[in-house]
């Protein structure tokens, strides 16, 4: 994987102080930590219903000394911005090509010698969504890595990584009890948010 904030030693140390020192201020907590034999790990990212979402979820990795890549579709990384996309842990997503997407962060996985937490919006958008996209799952289930709840809740200003969820191959169980388990949170934008 390509080099990112969370690489550059100096100021991963600058970005961490003040990531904590501003969660702190504006009321935010943070909770949860990465287990030591989960290093290498799928995230799942919700509720994802505003732009906000991604300052926020960089302040969190740092106070939490996570090493994350996030998707975001192809748009986001146009000149000027590409570089600093990148940077900022970005992987360009072209949304019709969704099997290649999988396969490509299988192996990314796979090959990648030190930690990485890859975080996919199960939405696939953060705009209203009725049905989450699996590509999570197989990410997980492909690269044999365990799934992270990760969640955001803009109403009680919590964030933070849930428990572990290793898949047992029934989608549909899987699924079910993943969804139950972010039905309570509220996104930026909540009525853009359906955990069923």
């Amino acid at each position: 994987m390509h080099l990112t904030i969370f690489d550059t030693p100096v100021v991963n140390t600058v970005l961490r102080a003040l990531s904590v020192t501003f969660l702190k201020l504006t009321g935010w907590k943070v909770e949860g930590s990465l287990p030591a034999n989960c290093t290498k790990s799928v995230f799942i990212a919700a509720p994802h219903t505003s732009n906000w979402d991604l300052p926020y979820t960089l302040m969190v990795a740092f106070a939490l000394r996570l090493n994350i890549y996030w998707m975001g579709k192809e748009s986001l990384f146009k000149p000027p911005f590409r570089g600093i996309m990148m940077w900022l842990g970005g992987i360009p997503v072209q949304r019709e090509s969704a099997n290649n997407l999988v396969a490509a962060s299988v192996a990314a996985i796979q090959a990648a010698d030190g930690p990485l937490q890859l975080i996919v919006p199960p939405e696939g958008t953060r705009a209203k969504a009725r049905y989450w996209k699996t590509g999570f799952y197989y990410i997980a289930t492909g690269a044999q890595v365990p799934i992270i709840m990760a969640y955001m809740d803009y109403e009680k200003k919590v964030s933070g990584l849930g428990p572990v969820f290793i898949p047992t191959g029934d989608i549909d169980a899987d699924m079910a009890t993943i969804k139950a388990f972010y039905a309570p949170f509220k996104g930026r934008n909540a009525d853009q948010f359906h955990a069923n």
